[in-house]
């Protein structure tokens, strides 16, 4: 055994249950994690003086995080690990047998060292370039060194454990800890952007909260305030409705026994057939060009662009942020805003929608969702195509034909559906809203999944139970 496959066994990890665990034990599991993520959130950094990442309030929702907390990372180096590694694996110049449960373990394995490799260098490069940071008058003393390693050391220690948490989920709990924050954080964001009656710090006399602040405009003879705050909730409104039936449109191949004449099955291929899994990889793509950017303009070298107060204003990070272009219409009263915010969107969504379709095709080739992988499971579930011989390359053949375009297709979609609600201001960020939709969507058919497994041991031997 090689030094690095040694390294990779003694890495920290969560002993997988002994036995198949229940609808209730995975719920409680769930929850528990969920209340504990809450709760790291309100703990504060020792000796934080400065926090110019607060601002970033969108992005810190996509990383399942709370700038200036123990856990001010969140997920972003866990996802950033997995965008390197796939990028790395997808182009071959590092190459990892995905097909072999050796292959699997030491792709896994590899990910979780280059997780804790971006925990420790965010957290150097949050706290030494300023984002956060100690008191500025204690700056050239030995104080602010010794402070400054106290909070990457805090932030390294959040990393760690959020990491753990992501295991404890996927292995304990439903789906994984990953989607598991970004819904909790993007839910709410909407809860209180939607409802909250506490004043607005712009404007004491409108509420936080669009609902709240949409009748308090309408009374108080406001009509440009009601146009953006209804308009945000029709945003949020038909981005869910829409996100919610492309989640239930399915392509079904039928499937028989091979052995069992007369009984057959349908094996569903969803139209989002990589899920939501390609939608983070780019928005934690983008809200790192972001974060780092402004952590680049705070020590006087703007190479990605430059902020104009908590607005992205020129260079790269302009055309990723996806700027509100209905509400600089209802602001403006008029579409003729310029073509350079146009311009901007048109890059927006084409960036999004490149960046979902590369990531979503890569991620089937390292998921495990590929058509060669599907068809081996079929073959091995006792299964064929009715009219076709049982034959796994045939199966791999017709299974190619549906699972690319589904693949491109879908990430064209949900790309361009996330950038569009971005575009039309909603509620909370689009990508996130869109996430959380087809997060809630997923948890929701692991559930339904395990209530049947619970109850008919017949269908857990199918699914792969004991």
């Amino acid at each position: 055994m090689s030094l690095y496959d040694k390294i990779l066994d003694n890495l920290p990890e969560v002993v997988k249950p002994q036995e198949k665990l229940t609808f209730n034990k995975k719920l409680i599991w769930t929850l528990l994690i969920l209340v504990i993520f809450f709760a790291l959130q309100l703990i504060p950094l020792y000796g934080l003086g400065q926090n110019t990442l607060q601002t970033f309030e969108l992005l810190s929702i996509l990383f399942g995080s709370e700038f200036g907390s123990l856990i001010s990372l969140g997920i972003g180096p866990l996802v950033t690990a997995s965008i390197v590694l796939q990028l790395l694996n997808g182009s071959g110049i590092v190459k990892f047998n995905l097909q072999s449960p050796e292959g699997k373990a030491k792709f896994h394995g590899t990910q979780k060292l280059l997780s804790i490799f971006f925990i420790l260098f965010e957290a150097a490069i949050y706290v030494f370039f300023g984002g956060l940071a100690p008191a500025p008058e204690l700056a050239g003393t030995s104080a602010y060194l010794i402070l400054q390693i106290v909070l990457i050391a805090q932030i390294f220690l959040g990393g760690i454990v959020i990491m753990m948490m992501d295991d404890v989920v996927m292995k304990w709990g439903f789906g994984s800890g990953i989607s598991l924050f970004i819904a909790a954080g993007v839910s709410k964001s909407v809860f209180v952007r939607a409802l909250s009656w506490l004043p607005s710090p712009n404007n004491p006399e409108i509420s936080t909260g669009a609902l709240p602040a949409l009748f308090q405009s309408l009374t108080a003879g406001d009509p440009t305030t009601a146009m953006l705050m209804f308009s945000a909730i029709v945003a949020t409104i038909v981005v869910f409705c829409v996100a919610v039936y492309t989640q239930a449109m399915k392509v079904e191949l039928p499937l028989s026994f091979g052995r069992v004449r007369g009984y057959g099955i349908r094996w569903p291929l969803n139209f989002m057939y990589t899920s939501n899994i390609p939608v983070i990889l780019v928005a934690a793509l983008f809200a790192n060009i972001q974060l780092f950017a402004r952590l680049l303009q705070n020590i006087g070298f703007p190479i990605l662009g430059t902020f104009v107060g908590n607005t992205p204003a020129t260079g790269l990070i302009s055309m990723i942020s996806g700027q509100n272009i209905v509400g600089s219409i209802i602001r403006q009263g008029s579409f003729l805003i310029g073509w350079k915010p146009y311009l901007s969107a048109l890059v927006y969504v084409l960036l999004m929608m490149i960046g979902v379709v590369i990531f979503a095709l890569l991620w089937v080739q390292t998921s495990g969702t590929d058509a060669r992988s599907q068809a081996k499971q079929i073959i091995n579930s006792g299964l064929q195509i009715p009219g076709f011989r049982k034959d796994e390359r045939i199966l791999e053949a017709i299974l190619k034909r549906y699972i690319t375009p589904l693949t491109v297709m879908g990430a064209l979609a949900v790309g361009f559906l996330a950038a569009l609600a971005d575009l039309a201001g909603a509620l909370t960020n689009g990508t996130g809203l869109l996430l959380t939709v087809g997060i809630i969507y997923k948890m929701y058919e692991d559930i339904a999944r395990q209530h049947m497994m619970d109850m008919n041991p017949a269908m857990r031997k199918f699914m792969g139970g004991e």
